[in-house]
């Protein structure tokens, strides 16, 4: 194989990489978010005073849920638009090969 259908083999996958990640990012975050207002709902409906205690921790909660989905979607973002981690390594190793 060339160097030149490596690098964009290699370009492809980090694509399809970056859209996994910002897509599986969001869906986890959504059934997250699901999944925490129902429970919070449903202890509120069985306690209602302990409402604000509830709605503290949920927002505690919400916002490590939110960090997991910011921190994937940055690291898509960077395999999209920043300097590609998996080319620079390909071409480092294609460089002494190629002369």
């Amino acid at each position: 194989m060339d160097i030149v259908s490596i690098v964009g083999q290699v370009q492809s996958y980090s694509v399809l990489a970056a859209g996994l990640l910002i897509s599986l990012a969001s869906l986890g975050t959504a059934i997250g978010f699901g999944v925490l207002g129902g429970k919070f709902l449903e202890g509120v409906a069985r306690q209602p005073e302990l409402g604000p205690m509830l709605m503290i921790r949920m927002f505690i909660v919400a916002g490590l849920v939110d960090a997991f989905a910011v921190i994937s979607i940055v690291m898509g973002l960077i395999l999209f638009f920043a300097t590609n981690p998996f080319l620079n390594v390909v071409l480092n190793t294609a460089r002494p090969a190629v002369g």
